[in-house]
C-alpha cells in the first residue's frame, strides 16, 4: 500500500483497511484543521488505486471493512468511484462495508439514486463534519457549507439508506459563542437525525489560523468545565429517532457513550453532577488528550 503524507480516519474505522483514493482535502481552508497542511489536493489515478487493491487481494485475507481516505473522497466523480467500489467488492474477500469522509457540498452533488448506486456497492457509512449548528460559528471557521446545506445533505444520505455519522466540535465557538454554539448544534443535529454523532473537543493545531487568533486574543478557548457545559447543552437540545452518541474521543475531558433517546436523561444527570462538583480529578488529564 502506498500512502502519501499523514493518514486520518474516524475512530470507528480503527480496524479497517485504509485505502487512499485522494490526497489531501479539496477545500482545506477550515481555520481549525491542520490535518492536510502541506498537501496539494488530487484524486489518485485509477491505476494507482487498482494496484493497491490488487496488493490487498493477493494476501487472500478476509477484510470486512475498508475506509476510503483522504479528506473528502466522495468528491471523486461518480463513474470512477463506482469503479473503485466495484473492484473492491469483486476482489476483497469478506468485504461488508466501505466508509468515506464527505463534505455537504459533495453530498449534494450526488443524487439520491447515485448514492443508492454506491450503497449497492457496499458504501455503508458517510462521515460528515458539521462542527457547529450556529451560522456565525460556521462563518468564522470558514466552513464551506451553510446550516441549510448540512441539513439537506444529511437528509439525502438518510434517504439513500447509507448510515450517517456526524462530527461536532465542542469549543469551536470560543468563549463568546459557547452556549449559542452548543444549543444550535443540538437543534441542527435533531433535524439531521444521524445514526451516529461524535462530539470531539477542539484541539488547537500549531500553524492553523485559529491558533493565530488565540495568540492575538481574538478567540478564547473555553475552559474544560465550559466544554462539558457545552456537552450538556448540546445533548439537552438533541432529539433523535435512534442515534449512538459518543464523546469518548481522546480529545474529550469527559467520555460519554449513550444510545439516544433511551439514555439521554441518565447521561444528563451524570454530566450535571460533574458540573456541580467541578472536581478536576473527574476529567481526563491533559497528558492523555490528543487528536
Amino acid at each position: 500500500m502506498r500512502y502519501e503524507g499523514m493518514i486520518f480516519r474516524p475512530p470507528s474505522e480503527a480496524d479497517s483497511l485504509i485505502l487512499q483514493v485522494t490526497v489531501g482535502c479539496s477545500y482545506n481552508r477550515c481555520t481549525f484543521c491542520g490535518a492536510y497542511q502541506g498537501k496539494s489536493f488530487r484524486v489518485k489515478a485509477f491505476d494507482e488505486v487498482m494496484e493497491d487493491i490488487d496488493e490487498v487481494s493477493a494476501y487472500g485475507a478476509s477484510i470486512p471493512r475498508v475506509f476510503l481516505a483522504d479528506g473528502d473522497a466522495l468528491t471523486i466523480p461518480q463513474e470512477q468511484l463506482v469503479n473503485i467500489l466495484s473492484t473492491l467488492k469483486t476482489k476483497v474477500r469478506g468485504l461488508e462495508r466501505v466508509g468515506i469522509y464527505a463534505n455537504a457540498r459533495d453530498i449534494l452533488k450526488k443524487s439520491v439514486d447515485e448514492l443508492k448506486e454506491l450503497k449497492a456497492l457496499n458504501l455503508g457509512i458517510i462521515y460528515l463534519g458539521l462542527e457547529s449548528g450556529n451560522p456565525e460559528v460556521l462563518r468564522r471557521i470558514k466552513k464551506n457549507a451553510t446550516v441549510d446545506q448540512m441539513i439537506r445533505a444529511a437528509k439525502r444520505v438518510k434517504e439513500s439508506g447509507i448510515l450517517l455519522s456526524v462530527t461536532v466540535l465542542l469549543g469551536i465557538g470560543g468563549v463568546e459563542l459557547s452556549q449559542a454554539h452548543a444549543e444550535d448544534t443540538g437543534k441542527v443535529l435533531s433535524q439531521m437525525d444521524p445514526d451516529f454523532v461524535g462530539a470531539l473537543s477542539l484541539m488547537v493545531v500549531p500553524g492553523t489560523p485559529i491558533e493565530q487568533e488565540i495568540k492575538t486574543g481574538r478567540w478564547v478557548l473555553p475552559t474544560p468545565f465550559a466544554l462539558i457545559q457545552e456537552l450538556e447543552t448540546l445533548i439537552l437540545h438533541s432529539e433523535f429517532t435512534q442515534c449512538f452518541f459518543a464523546s469518548n474521543h481522546a480529545s474529550n475531558y469527559l467520555p460519554v457513550r449513550i444510545r439516544m433517546p433511551e439514555e439521554k436523561k441518565e447521561a444528563l444527570q451524570k454530566i450535571r453532577e460533574v458540573l456541580r462538583r467541578k472536581d478536576p480529578e473527574l476529567l481526563r488529564p491533559e497528558y492523555l488528550r490528543g487528536l
